[in-house]
């Protein structure tokens, strides 16, 4: 069963941005860039590894160079669920 995002960031994923360098297959001197996002954990990111080994194994543009970040949205001691209603007049 597919987590909700906020239950991914509660336990411990972030939001990893790559953006993968690579070559043209026909045109070896050509850079390209491709931009891949996803949520994963840090630091062993296996969901950006496994994407690399993806692509190494799949598509034919090789890969020049990968350059990533990693942002972690909330953590468990940052969300409380609030129940509760306010009265105005």
């Amino acid at each position: 069963m597919p987590r909700s995002e906020t239950e991914m960031m509660l336990k411990g994923y972030g939001l990893t941005t790559a953006e993968f360098f690579y070559r043209m297959p026909d045109y070896s001197h050509v850079l390209n860039s491709y931009i891949w996002q996803d949520y994963d954990i840090a630091p062993d990111h296996p969901r950006l590894f496994e994407f690399v080994e993806f692509w190494r194994a799949e598509l034919d543009g090789p890969l020049h160079s990968v350059r990533f970040t990693h942002r972690k949205l909330i953590g468990p001691g940052e969300w409380q669920n609030q129940v509760g209603e306010f009265t105005l007049h």
